[in-house]
């Protein structure tokens, strides 16, 4: 499978973009959920990154670019981390609230997920882009669906979250949203 952050003209800037609004929110131990050939390593202390991907190219692509960070195809089961990144990854899972559940088990005390996601305003203009070459085909076709700012407030609440952030980006074609465990301090 091709690298889904550089397959397209303007795909690598938009993977900067999004790495650059959502760094001010990592802190400690990062888990870069979906982390593709691992450009957020470039970020992260090796001593404090994890990036799985489904991809095995891409995280062999990873490894060869960040050989002292940490990458795999599983999470291991007692991981706990202080930041769970998710950047362009929300939007192609089949069920963003289980996945959130599921994550929620991976935060250690205070942690916290920052996602990033297009919003569905410009889902038409992704479309026509990526069969331009602008942006990945490939990504564009895995869309489950596209979620907008009152979307991520009601699936943050269903799975047991508090938005605690939220912002769009990029002329409002990308969104960032933070969550914490509902329950938890700031």
């Amino acid at each position: 499978m091709a690298d889904q952050g550089s397959e397209g003209f303007l795909s690598p800037f938009l993977r900067e973009r999004r790495i650059r609004a959502a760094l001010p929110y990592l802190r400690g131990t990062v888990l870069d959920f979906g982390c593709g050939s691992g450009a957020l390593a470039a970020w992260i202390s090796p001593a404090n990154y994890f990036g799985m991907d489904r991809d095995a190219e891409a995280l062999a692509a990873a490894r060869r670019r960040f050989p002292a960070h940490r990458f795999s195809q599983e999470l291991p089961e007692s991981a706990a981390f202080d930041s769970i990144a998710a950047l362009a990854v929300l939007e192609h899972l089949p069920s963003p609230a289980a996945w959130l559940r599921q994550m929620r088990r991976h935060l250690a005390p205070g942690g916290h997920i920052v996602l990033t996601t297009p919003h569905p305003s410009v889902r038409l203009v992704h479309e026509a882009g990526a069969r331009a070459g602008l942006f990945s085909r490939a990504a564009a076709e895995e869309h489950e669906q596209m979620l907008n700012g009152a979307d991520l407030l009601r699936l943050a609440r269903r799975s047991g979250f508090r938005l605690v952030r939220y912002r769009r980006f990029l002329l409002g074609a990308n969104q960032l949203a933070v969550l914490q465990p509902a329950g938890s301090g700031d």
